[in-house]
């Protein structure tokens, strides 16, 4: 069987070598979160700096031009990791730094814009990347652990790291022209920071036995991961001579099928961005930031954790997600429905806004995380098909961004809402019909990846 080659990483308990690698992907995974949310805290004095602050169409544009080049970067990288992980690993964040200091110096909006875009294609470089090398590094029993808190926890801790530090500098009266420059190169430090430990990180044994065909080198990298020189023998370890368009067309279905449910995910979690700050902050008499601040540590960041840890493991990707969407669909109608109500009484609505987080963080951990590409698709497709449902998202986030405010607008809140509920219900009939559970099995037992076709 395929996944005995791997049994000496799939069976290793989670040990300090799986620490640091969800360590190193997840800083990645932080100036990610940092970066993409940090633009919404300071976007008014941005248009207020370059004057337009009556344009519409220049907002959308910054808002969604990251995202575009996201989904570039996604598919410029995918491709490239055929090549080798961590040949490019410590490139995205070089691109993720570079272009997030040169924010601070731009001279016009547009610079901005084309800055925003490459930054972009660092992002998506490293949606791509993380997952992947995390997924191949990982024991099967902790894989979902190890990813929930590297990609789907460190995300928002990112974006809170953004809430603090626009906080800080409007505490210490910082004016908005600098501000708004300080708080988005901020995201470079970490970004460049964390190069030299991505650039040591050892390229994964599936890369190098799979595709590059270097057995002895496979071996090394899994006795480094299970502690055992002598239990690793690169006989055991064979080359995927399959042509890529053959498995690529075998696991279609199931990559594309990972790509919607990505995209479902991020066209729902987008009415939380205006349903909470726009809806039930002014009824609390909060700011925008001080409402982010509560919401992410009273309840993303609390269920992102004990969801990775506790449950997206033991409960499965399938439940974990079905079960999210569909309570969460059932709070966001409670909402629609009663929306008068519950505004006439803040604490109330912000107590079922904080179980809608709640609720969707299940989703979040699955597709949000980009687990679904990456065990779903063998090691010859890979990180192909991780690029091809990381656009799936991007551009599920990016259609968010240009229809939720039209149907706010067209159908009033609760009409927009109704919208929701139905995506978040198509979202969870979805993950229980179209895929199959991936938690626990090794990825070679997942994708079927045939023993015969060896070196």
């Amino acid at each position: 069987m395929a996944e005995l080659e791997f049994a000496h990483i799939d069976e290793q308990k989670f040990s300090a070598f799986h620490w640091r690698a969800t360590l190193t992907t997840g800083l990645g995974v932080f100036c990610d979160g940092y970066d993409l949310s940090s633009l919404a805290l300071v976007l008014q004095p941005i248009l207020h700096s370059f004057h337009h602050e009556n344009s519409a169409w220049l907002q959308g544009t910054l808002s969604a031009t990251a995202l575009l080049g996201a989904t570039a970067g996604a598919l410029g990288f995918g491709f490239l990791a055929q090549n080798g992980r961590k040949r490019f690993y410590g490139i995205d964040v070089l691109i993720l730094g570079l272009a997030a200091l040169a924010q601070a110096f731009v001279p016009g909006i547009f610079w901005l814009i084309a800055i925003r875009f490459i930054l972009g294609v660092g992002v998506g470089g490293d949606y791509v990347l993380s997952p992947v090398i995390m997924a191949e590094h990982s024991n099967r029993a902790d894989r979902g652990r190890a990813l929930g808190l590297g990609f789907g926890t460190m995300w928002p801790v990112g974006a809170l790291a953004a809430v603090l530090f626009n906080m800080l500098l409007q505490g210490l009266h910082v004016p908005d022209e600098v501000r708004w420059r300080l708080v988005l190169a901020g995201g470079c430090i970490p970004a460049l920071g964390v190069m030299y430990y991505r650039r040591t990180m050892p390229e994964t044994a599936r890369f190098l036995a799979k595709l590059a065909g270097e057995k002895n080198e496979a071996a090394q990298v899994i006795a480094e991961i299970a502690g055992h020189p002598a239990e690793a023998p690169a006989s055991g370890l064979g080359k995927d001579r399959r042509p890529f368009g053959e498995v690529f067309r075998q696991h279609a279905p199931a990559i594309f099928a990972a790509a919607l449910l990505w995209m479902i995910y991020d066209l729902v979690v987008y009415v939380f961005i205006l349903f909470g700050p726009n809806l039930i902050a002014p009824t609390l008499g909060m700011e925008t930031s001080m409402f982010a601040l509560l919401s992410q540590v009273l309840f993303v960041l609390p269920a992102s954790v004990l969801g990775s840890l506790l449950m997206i493991d033991k409960f499965g990707r399938k439940p974990l997600q079905a079960w999210g969407f569909l309570i969460g669909g059932v709070l966001l109608g409670v909402f629609a429905l009663m929306q008068q109500q519950l505004l006439a009484m803040p604490a109330l609505a912000f107590a079922v806004y904080g179980l809608l987080n709640i609720a969707m963080t299940g989703p979040g951990l699955v597709s949000g995380a980009g687990i679904l590409g990456v065990e779903l698709a063998p090691t010859r497709v890979r990180s192909v098909a991780q690029s091809i449902t990381v656009a799936g998202g991007r551009i599920g986030a990016a259609i968010s961004g240009f229809a939720f405010p039209a149907l706010f607008k067209s159908l009033g809140a609760g009409g927009a809402y109704w919208v929701v509920v139905a995506i978040a219900v198509l979202g969870a009939v979805l993950t229980w019909t179209l895929v199959p559970e991936t938690g626990s099995k090794s990825l070679e037992a997942i994708s079927d990846q045939p023993a015969s076709q060896k070196a």
